[in-house]
Parts: C-alpha cells; structure tokens; sequence
C-alpha cells in the first residue's frame, strides 16, 4: 500500500527547478530514484544539470535538496542493490570510506544516462582505476593490504551507505588467549586460503554430510560471513538506532551481543550457524564502536554483569592498543604472503563453480548476482519479500577476478627469486663484507639511476649502418661496441677512438641480433638466412656456423654455456655448446638439449636473471612463459593484438613485461599468468629495459619514453632517432645507454644527476 501511494506521488510531482543554484543552470536530466541510508531508502527526484547533481526527497528529509557539485566529485561507481544494477555512488573525496550520496534508480537506464553524463564530465579530470592497477601497486609494496582491500571492496559494489553490502575484511588473528601477541609466529594467524566455515574441521564434516543429502541447488553454509544483522552485531554501541529498527524496536538478547572479542572468535569457529568475517573498522583507527560511551543499556548478561565495552584479548592494553596491534598484523608479513588465498575466496575465482565447492565456500543461491531474477516475479508481495530476503540474508561480492590472484612480492621472496625460480628453497652464502656492501652499492647505483632515468642526455652519435641496427653488445669495460644490422654486417665500433674497427658480413642476408660470450673473446650473430655465426675477434674470423633452424633467427640469449634461439619457424632452440676454442680445429658439434613449440613464428625471447625461466613473444600477439628445467609451457596469455616486439623479466623475475605493435605495454604476473596491468601508447614500442616499476622504451617515432608502470603514465619523453628505435642497451650500473635505430645511427647516452 505504501509502495502504491509513494509511485503515484513521485508519478504526480517533479523535482522544483527554484532549487537550482543558478539560473543559469542548465537542465540535462531529470527522474525518479531513492537515496541510500543504511536500512532505509528515502524516494524522491534526481536532477542532473550542467554544474550540480541535485537529489530531492518526498519527505524533505534529511533536507529539502541534496546538493553536489560537480567540480568536486572525484569517483563514482555504479553499484548492484539487491542484486540488481540499479546502484549509482558519488564520492567527493579520494580515500574515505563512505560517500557523499547513494542513489538506487527504478530504471537501470536511468542509473547507466546519469552515471554516463557524470563519467564524460569527469573523464577530463580523473583516472578510472581497475582491480589490476591496484593490485600492481599493492603486489609492490606501494598500496597496504588495508587500502587494497578497500579499494577491492569498493569494485565489488560493497559502500558503508549499504547494510547488505557493507564491506568486508578477514579474520587475520586465531590468537586471543595469550598475554602477548606473536607476529612473527605463523600459529597467530587464521588459516586464509579457507573460509570462516571451513576452520574448523569437525564443523565442516558436519555441514558436508548435510551438503551430500541436500537436493539441488545445493549450499554448505545456511548464512552468511556479511550480512546487516551482523554489521550492526559489530557496530551497536555507535548506531544503536539501525539494531533497533532491524530487530523491531528492540536490542538483540543480551548474551548475543558483540561482548567479548575472544567469545565472538570461537562462536565464529564452533558456532552451527555463524560464519562471518569482520568489518573495515576492526583496522581503523576509530575505537567507537568497541567502547559503549552512549551508556546504552543493552541488557543484562546470564552471569548477571551489564552489556558496557567490548571486552577485549588479554594482549591489548587498550581499545586504541587492540586496533593497533590488529593493524600490525594485517600488514604483518604472514598475511601479506597469503592474503591473496583470501581474495581468491571473497572476490576471485573460489567464489563460484567448482573451485567454490573444492573450497568449500559455497553459499546460498540468493546471495549470488543472477541467483534470482526479480523482474520475473509478478506478484508485488512475493517481490517485496524476496527482495527483503536478499537485503537481509547477505550478498556475495561482485567477481573481480577469475584467475588465481597472484601473491604479494615480500622482502623474503625478493631474495628468493634471485637464486632460483618461485619455489626453490633459499641458499644463503657466506658472503665476505666487502662483497656485500659492494653488491649493496651496485644496487643502490641502479636505484639511484633509475629514479633519475628521466635526466637522460645524448652524449653522442655514430651512422656506422647502411640499413636500421638491430643488435647492440658492448665489451665488459666497455671500449668496444659490436652491431649487427639488416644491412647484414656485424660491425666493431671503439669507443675510446670513435672509430669503426671491423666491419664482418656472413651473408648477403639481414642480421637480427647479436651477443658476447663471457670473456669478450667471441660474437655470435643471428640471421635472417637461418643461421647464428660465432666470429672469433682475436682471430678475426668467423668460427663456427649453427645451422639450427627452417626460417630467420629472429633473437638469441646465451647463459652458462646454453644459447636459446628463437625463429620464424615456430621454435625455441635450446642448444649446449661451447665454440670451439681454435679455428681451424674441427667444427664443434652443438646438441640440441630442448625444442619450445610455438604456433606461429617467435619474434622476441628473454632469460629471467637465474636463466630458470624463459618468455617468448610471437608474432599473433601471444605471451609464453617457459620453465627451462623441464622445457614446457607454463602460461600463455595473448595479449597484444599484432606482434610482441619485446618482453623481458623484471629483475626480480616476478613479473613479465611485453611491448606490442598495437602501441600496448602488459605487466604479467609469472607465478598466475594474470595479466595485471596494462598501458596503452599511441604507436608501437619497440624495445624497452625496465627495473620493474619504471620503464624506458623506445618507440616508432624515434622517441625514448620514460613511462612509471604503478602511476600507469608517461612520465618523459626525450627526442632519439629520426626513424623507430629497434634496439636499446644498458650497463649494469644502469649509468649509460646505448640504442639504435631505424635511422641506421647508434646514439650514446648518460644519466646526468
């Protein structure tokens, strides 16, 4: 009845234009919609103009006209209420946790027209961020787990204007008996790759026996880990009001109310029926909602002593010292390394499916999106009722991903993936001191270079090529530049006389890249005609000839005595050899060691820096990432629409990034295949060296790109060549460039800070 009176009133009036701020104002548009408070929708009128977005309720309350201007709207998103898409969230700040206003439309029309009208106004103003943005930033080190898991939360429609979709945050402690809290011992923390439901294991037998008999749809859980009633379970003391209007004017019964940290814990773990994980203010900084400063009776306990303050584990001094502590641990090192088993659970690829089953995390139908279509319900009653059940019972959170989320990079792991490939135990060598501070000093060189690698500066220039270069390989002092070019040449270029010392052809076909063995004793070259020449410079002469391949050799790496070749022809050529040390001796037999089957021709391949893993790029667009010591194929992700140019590690080997023609920059994570970040520039990049968060690549037009991949923006451009650059070249120091190009000129750059 009041649904009927409320339609025909809002059908009857319209928003009053003498509202506007200005007479100027123009008018865009104009509908029905309500306004979002916790448990309560307040009907009225959205009116949209050139300036202000204005909302008017029927009721005035909570004032006549809602304003918002929109110069200071900095996000919005578009939200599911009810499992509907119906939602729209407008937030004039950057990292506050609730908005400014929620509007719920009766048209997802009316919802997408605003949402559109606002987005083009604020395109020219603000960047949209995507779940994988954030996560290259967190995976970094740069976002907390706290921020990352707001900003999940955020894109899977959760707002704390939203009582069933409030957001949600884990249990991280399972310790809350002990007088002091151990961060550094695993057995503190909660298992996070399972679900509430599934800690504790006598429970789970139980609920999968009930699983097993139940006809379909089938579910383990008969509530959920976020619901309003539990919400306000945790938030009573600041916003009695919302308990009591849920429980019908009454508080809960007292020996069910939010008493004791400790006691909610173990009803979580032992509990028939309660499942739920925790809310954001648990690793806030608001201690409110744990002290009852509003004296509110809330009922007398079984034991005769008054609901008051939350009682909390022996290890906190304090409200103020419990949210510390809890802030401590979620961003300890423990939950760092498996928050990402969490997600998995709560917004990724466990959510639904058979790796929900496999985890057992399967809930009931309603609270899934597209668990019950609500327009096909005629009947008003049923409707209502339903639409209350999904309100009340809990929502599952929007799927962000559908892929294992990929793990966050730790101190710990950082010196792992330096001695081997993602799961081989730490060795740790005896180091002398000296060594060590050298090896820090290298490091911080490289540091230093990097962040100034914006201040590159020309030093000089050579045109040594009558055809683009292709190939750069420099002497381990330095002195001596070797390039190959598609002119066919090799040639020795001084670094000291500024002189072109040899000039070398193999055949009257292009050559496509080039290296020095250990030792500066020997270049090997690939070539177009389907061939990689060892030339001996001591001798002077060409030393050996690996006929390896049916199509050009596009790119060759060497590590510890083992070349890789990749070619037109599909493959990736694993070979050991050493070449031989005399010419004139016998030829030396290379043997092939490992075959890399691609579909289509392999333009670009790299090594990571302990030579365990190896990416190659083909020319359909296509990411494979190889583990050398068995030679198969451990993920595939296409991603460029045209060829790979390059890709390469990052130093760390966590993380693969490839340059396409189609102007795309792709950060991949190796341990998942996710394809985590992507940049677009306005031409293809053609050759690139990074260190993992910044990037400096050289494009078609001639010009070196500085680009910083967590900021996802070009951050300089410096002028180069004339033509493309193909190929670019750095000191392990990171102190000089070297690159070449189109234009046939090899050009010598310093860093200048």
């Amino acid at each position: 009845m009041i649904t009927a009176i409320l339609q025909s009133r809002l059908a009857r009036t319209s928003f009053d234009k003498n509202r506007f701020q200005s007479v100027s104002e123009k008018l865009h548009m104009e509908c029905k919609a309500e306004m979002v408070t916790p448990l309560v929708t307040n009907p009225g009128h959205v009116c949209i103009t050139d300036t202000n977005l204005y909302f008017q309720p029927l009721n005035g309350y909570p004032k006549p006209v809602v304003q918002i201007t929109l110069q200071d709207v900095r996000r919005i998103y578009k939200r599911r209420h009810g499992l509907m898409p119906l939602g729209l969230e407008v937030f004039c700040t950057e990292d506050n946790l609730c908005s400014d206003i929620y509007l719920k439309f009766y048209e997802s029309q009316d919802r997408d027209d605003l949402y559109f009208y606002i987005a083009t106004y604020l395109e020219h103003h603000v960047a949209e961020h995507t779940a994988e943005s954030y996560m290259l930033q967190w995976q970094r080190g740069h976002l907390s787990n706290y921020q990352y898991l707001l900003h999940l939360n955020n894109l899977a429609d959760r707002s704390c204007n939203d009582l069933s979709q409030y957001p949600v945050f884990p249990w991280v402690i399972s310790d809350y008996y002990s007088s002091e809290l151990d961060l550094s011992n695993p057995a503190t923390f909660r298992d996070l790759s399972k679900p509430v439901g599934a800690l504790n294991k006598e429970r789970l037998e139980r609920l999968l026996i009930r699983y097993e008999e139940m006809p379909e749809p089938k579910f383990m859980y008969g509530s959920h880990y976020s619901s309003p009633g539990y919400v306000l379970f945790y938030l009573v003391r600041i916003a009695p009001e919302y308990m009591l209007c849920l429980q019908n004017g009454r508080f809960d019964n007292a020996d069910r109310m939010f008493n004791s940290i400790a006691e909610t814990w173990k009803n979580c773990l032992d509990g028939a029926t309660d499942f739920k994980e925790l809310i954001p203010e648990f690793y806030g900084d608001d201690v409110s909602f744990l002290v009852n400063s509003l004296k509110l009776d809330l009922g007398k306990r079984q034991g005769g002593q008054m609901v008051d303050d939350v009682e909390l584990p022996l290890w906190a001094s304090s409200p103020e010292d419990f949210l510390q502590k809890s802030k401590e641990a979620l961003e300890s090192n423990y939950v760092s390394e498996h928050l990402h088993e969490w997600i998995d659970l709560i917004f990724g690829y466990k959510q639904k499916g058979s790796d929900a089953v496999g985890a057992h995390n399967v809930f009931h139908p309603l609270t899934y999106e597209g668990g019950v279509d609500l327009n096909s319900i005629e009947d008003p009653d049923e409707k209502v009722a339903m639409l209350t059940q999904i309100l009340e019972f809990g929502q599952t959170p929007k799927q962000l991903f559908v892929t294992p989320h990929p793990r966050r990079i730790t101190p710990k792991f950082k010196s792992l993936s330096q001695t081997s490939s993602y799961n081989a135990p730490i060795v740790d060598s005896p180091v002398s001191p000296g060594e060590e501070s050298f090896e820090d000093l290298t490091e911080e060189s490289k540091t230093l270079a990097w962040n100034n690698i914006t201040k590159l500066q020309l030093h000089e220039q050579y045109k040594i090529h009558k055809e683009a270069v292709t190939g750069i390989a420099v002497s381990c002092n330095g002195s001596s530049v070797f390039t190959t070019s598609q002119d066919s040449t090799l040639k020795m270029f001084s670094k000291e006389s500024k002189m072109l010392q040899r000039s070398i052809s193999f055949s009257n076909m292009a050559l496509s890249s080039c290296l020095l063995l250990p030792g500066d004793a020997t270049v090997i070259s690939s070539s177009w005609d389907n061939n990689v020449y060892f030339y001996s410079i001591a001798f002077g002469r060409r030393q050996d000839t690996l006929m390896g391949h049916d199509d050009a050799v596009s790119k060759i790496c060497w590590h510890n005595d083992r070349l890789y070749s990749a070619s037109w022809d599909s493959t990736v050529k694993v070979w050991s050899g050493v070449p031989a040390e005399m010419p004139g001796t016998k030829k030396h037999q290379f043997d092939l060691l490992a075959e890399l089957e691609h579909e289509v021709s392999v333009d670009t391949i790299s090594l990571n820096a302990a030579s365990t893993l190896l990416v190659s790029g083909t020319k359909e667009g296509t990411v494979n990432i190889w583990d050398l010591a068995t030679a198969t194929l451990l993920h595939q992700i296409p991603c460029h629409s045209g060829t790979v140019c390059d890709a390469a590690f990052s130093p760390d080997s966590r993380h693969v990034l490839s340059t396409g023609a189609d102007g795309c920059l792709n950060v991949i994570d190796v341990q998942t295949g996710m394809l985590i970040s992507s940049l677009t520039s306005d031409e293809p990049q053609r050759c690139f060296i990074w260190d993992g968060n910044s990037v400096l690549s050289g494009s078609q037009s001639g010009e070196l790109l500085v680009w910083d991949l967590l900021g996802a923006k070009i951050s300089e451009r410096i002028q180069g060549h004339t033509g493309a650059v193909t190929c670019i070249w750095m000191n392990e120091q990171c102190s000089s460039i070297i690159t070449g190009g189109e234009d046939r000129q090899i050009m010598f750059w310093k860093l200048q800070y």
